[in-house]
């Protein structure tokens, strides 16, 4: 091999990690005092090493798996990039131009794995001359020709300030004592012309939420390389207006909702970037002249476990709130072929939250170590210990936790609902299934960058589930391969419509308000006000959660637009046409279906059910403009319910049953009643299954006469009631947000209220409960605990 440089050799001693193994793990406030006491090292020094720390790792062996694979993977890439650079006008390498400035942006990523493979050990090309060489050359063409402190940005704002300054400061990092003094300066230079102070002044526009988190981490790392304590303190405190609970825009709510770009639900991806960035910025400063000590920082931290866990299933994360990267998959631009699929995005959460996990307490630590611990050993599509998006950093983090003796977490059962963003999740001990939903808040979908330009209906109650056994459901090539007028759960016009309808970056929304429900916890009534995207169609849904199943209804089914509407029962993808052995058996019985080892249906109503199995083609091409155009045929098994042409007053009721057996399915489609539909009506929804002592309804208008199931409401609400034993839960919610006072009626007889909600007044108890509730502008859930008469 090539010996190492002196400086190579000194950086690669200093840096700790970068290859050597070590029986533990140290804190970086200790490395950093040893650091100094060794070799008088300043601050700045500290902390660019503490950098290189997390992001390449420490304490694992590289010539052990998985650590030997991925080095000798980013070796044979930057072995790659280093035959075929050729530096020209407007580009780095040829067929890669510099415009659009994604070309820029790329260019960073392959010099900065081809640095990876120059500083760490068992890369192969170890502290290669020619490699470092080839490195420098890149550098010093990008920064002249592209990324300058003189060049106009054009095209994408984010490749100029977030995509190619985050790449920059890391390369920066790790050739620090290779770069001349000048070539940092010009570094230093650029990064300071696109992200200049302003960036971070006003929190709004583009920099908000975790966009605002990645224009801090490009400014702290320049000015920890720059020894600039005032872009640091700048970078630091500009964190701060990320932290507090929003009540509109980008950023965490108070419910759990994570929304960016204004209108859209983003907890998988953009989340996923805000809790990263926070958490290695954390890590970065903490115990020096700059630790982020703001109190607001406890908003993140409690957000692990209020509002991404649970989206978060057996590793992956659910697509309704992925936004557009949904449409990724296999990019032509990635050099390494990944596939960007919900355990690709749900695994990048994990990781996050176990970088994070080091400023978090003790306690919080063991239970999120729990909970990662548990996703590693459950998701079996994509194990995460191997998954090939990892770098060094973060293999060497999730093993310490795989390796740790802190006992697995399993997924919890409950019910979450996300009313800022539209989003529902119900989790059984055996599955777990997500509703997603549009209004005037939350976009129907987001296109933009050529992304997903035909997401049209994901927001037009799609319901997502996973049953055991299931959980590459939505990863196998679903969304090239799926017909985009039939996703699952939805009620829509199939009139045909363009690619990135309504507009881009989450701009198409309906002109509804009653969007949302409410909850106990356990079970949960959810309800939908539907307008269709560009169609006439407009219909109620709702959802009622119950313990082993979801109970479907549609009402006011109504459209003018001369072409057939379509409840799509469901939609699921059966693999390739050729893999399975055998493909899962449809059964159909008297108003119920069964798809083995998925789950069932129930025609509740006696609709006729119309079943579809086809192979479909499709490409990530065909969905993402930076796709690969191969090919890929998936078999599926569509179930909907036909409304007709332009029909009036139209509505379904069906129930889901996530893994339950074709045994199971018929017996309760033919036994004993166990579900009374109360109402199915545009006034008023509501179900009654008695052996849970559960009552639900959404009422869409006021004062809808009489009532139902002894509950009554006069204006808009979503009422849930839950009898056990001598005790009944009673909870209410307004979805149209109005703030407007409410009154329910429950007429049961009722002795004495236990317990009741700060929001929620008792008017009068006796043969029936009254309340009246003062709701506020959001969605929460309110009410009251009561003995029963």
């Amino acid at each position: 091999m090539t010996p190492l440089p002196r400086r190579s050799l000194l950086a690669l001693a200093a840096a700790g990690a970068l290859g050597t193994a070590r029986p533990v793990r140290t804190a970086p406030t200790v490395r950093a005092a040893a650091a100094r006491a060794a070799g008088g090292e300043d601050e700045y020094d500290t902390l660019r090493r503490r950098w290189l720390a997390l992001r390449l790792g420490e304490g694992y062996d590289p010539g052990v798996e998985p650590y030997a694979a991925r080095l000798k993977e980013t070796g044979e890439l930057a072995r790659g990039f280093r035959a075929t650079m050729d530096p020209g006008p407007g580009w780095l390498w040829p067929g890669h131009p510099f415009d659009p400035p994604a070309g820029i942006t790329r260019s960073y990523s392959r010099l900065w794995t081809m640095t990876q493979a120059h500083v760490q050990q068992g890369t192969g090309l170890t502290g290669d001359p020619g490699l470092l060489a080839a490195v420098l050359r890149g550098l010093d063409h990008v920064g002249a020709t592209a990324y300058h402190d003189s060049a106009t940005p054009y095209g994408n704002w984010w490749e100029w300030r977030i995509g190619s300054p985050r790449l920059l400061m890391d390369i920066v990092a790790a050739l620090y004592g290779e770069l001349t003094a000048d070539r940092r300066e010009r570094a230093f230079a650029a990064v300071d012309h696109f992200v200049p102070d302003t960036a971070l002044g006003e929190y709004s526009g583009t920099s908000t939420g975790a966009n605002r988190v990645d224009l801090c981490r490009s400014v702290a790392l320049r000015g920890i390389l720059g020894r600039a304590p005032a872009r640091i303190a700048l970078a630091r405190d500009a964190l701060s207006p990320v932290f507090p609970h929003v009540t509109e825009g980008d950023g965490l709510y108070a419910d759990g909702s994570f929304v960016q770009h204004t209108r859209v639900a983003y907890t998988g991806t953009y989340g996923q970037v805000l809790l990263e960035g926070l958490g290695g910025l954390f890590a970065l400063l903490t115990g020096s002249t700059w630790a982020v000590t703001d109190p607001g920082r406890r908003t993140v931290l409690d957000s692990v476990e209020h509002a991404f866990a649970p989206l978060v299933h057996d590793g992956l994360m659910m697509d309704s709130v992925n936004g557009r990267a949904l449409s990724r998959g296999l990019l032509t631009s990635d050099d390494r072929r990944i596939m960007r699929s919900d355990h690709f995005h749900g695994q990048a959460v994990i990781a996050a939250i176990t970088l994070l996990a080091d400023a978090a307490s003790a306690a919080e630590r063991e239970r999120w170590h729990g909970m990662v611990k548990g996703w590693i050993e459950r998701d079996t599509v994509t194990p995460v210990l191997t998954a090939r998006q990892f770098g060094t950093g973060d293999l060497s983090r999730l093993h310490a936790v795989a390796a740790s003796e802190v006992p697995a977490r399993p997924e919890p059962a409950g019910h979450r609902l996300f009313a800022a963003m539209d989003r529902a999740v119900h989790r059984r001990p055996d599955w777990v299934a997500c509703i997603a939903m549009a209004s005037d808040r939350i976009a129907y979908y987001e296109c933009g960058n050529g992304e997903n330009p035909r997401g049209w209906h994901t927001g037009a109650g799609m319901l997502t589930w996973w049953a055991p056994g299931h959980g590459d459901q939505y990863t196998d090539w679903f969304w090239p391969t799926v017909d985009w007028y039939r996703l699952p759960g939805t009620t829509v016009s199939t009139r045909r419509l363009p690619d990135r309808a309504g507009g881009e970056w989450g701009e198409p929304r309906p002109d509804v308000r009653w969007v949302g429900g409410t909850t106990d916890g356990e079970y949960a009534a959810v309800g939908q006000h539907l307008r269709g995207l560009g169609s006439t169609l407009e219909a109620r849904k709702s959802w009622f959660c119950a313990d082993d199943a979801v109970i479907c209804l549609g009402a006011g089914i109504t459209a003018r637009d001369g072409v057939p509407v379509e409840t799509v029962v469901d939609n699921r993808c059966l693999g390739g046409p050729t893999a399975p052995a055998r493909a899962p058996v449809l059964t159909t019985g008297r108003h119920w279906a069964h798809l083995e080892g998925h789950g069932g249906w129930i025609l509740a109503d006696g609709s006729r059910l119309r079943t579809l199995r086809e192979d479909r083609t499709g490409s990530w091409a065909g969905i993402n403009s930076d796709g690969s155009p191969e090919p890929r045929t998936r078999r599926w098994q569509t179930l909907w319910i036909d409304h007709g042409t332009d029909p009036s007053e139209a509505s379904y009721a069906y129930v889901l049953m996530p893994g339950a057996s074709r045994r199971a399915v018929a017996a309760r489609a033919a036994g004993r009643p166990w579900l009374r539909i109360l109402a199915n009506t545009r006034d008023r929804q509501a179900v009654a299954v008695d052996r849970l002592g559960l009552t639900c309804a959404n009422f869409w208008a006021a004062g809808a006469a009489g009532g139902v199931g002894g509950l009554a409401a006069d204006s808009p609400a979503s009422v849930l009631v839950r009898r056990t034993g001598r005790t009944a839960r009673v909870r209410v919610a307004q979805p149209t947000r109005t703030g407007e006072p409410l009154e329910i009626v429950w007429r049961h007889p009722v002795r004495e209220v236990v317990e009741a909600g700060a929001n929620v007044e008792v008017v009068a108890t006796g043969p029936s409960l009254r309340l009246r509730v003062t709701p506020g502008e959001a969605c929460d859930t309110h009410g009251c605990e009561v003995a029963l008469g």
